[in-house]
């Protein structure tokens, strides 16, 4: 569920037909308002501050979730528990996905990869995946 009560998955944006203009694919800082309330699943931030320069989010356009298991993770779990962990997800694996537009009119999509970034740093970390166009 989302911050505004919306159902959590691919929600397509209204009346737009969207294609990728650039893709990025680099790690960005981002700023909420307000502390999220879980860790691994922070929800869609205010700000991001990509390559010096801070993009304030106005709108979250649609979010979507990869909860998918890759690599050895894939083969380390039974069956059944591979499913519900695909749907829900599981500490450390997946990617919360966002699209969003800026107050400069700019669409991008975000991602927050859950995976933790090493043995001293259990966070995970926030990429500019994408600029898309509405061409």
């Amino acid at each position: 569920m989302r911050r505004d009560g919306a159902a959590v998955g691919f929600l397509r944006p209204k009346s737009m037909n969207l294609k990728p203009l650039h893709f990025i694919g680099e790690p960005v800082e981002v700023q909420f308002d307000q502390p999220p309330a879980l860790e691994k699943k922070p929800g869609c931030p205010q700000w991001f501050i990509w390559r010096g320069e801070t993009h304030r989010i106005i709108e979250e356009l649609s979010e979507w979730h990869d909860y998918g298991r890759r690599g050895r993770s894939a083969r380390n779990m039974r069956p059944t528990h591979a499913a519900t962990a695909s749907r829900r997800g599981s500490w450390g694996v997946g990617r919360d996905y966002y699209r969003v537009r800026t107050e400069r009119g700019q669409i991008f999509d975000l991602y927050y990869d859950r995976a933790p970034q090493g043995v001293d740093d259990r966070k995970g970390a926030w990429f500019l995946y994408r600029e898309m166009s509405g061409d």
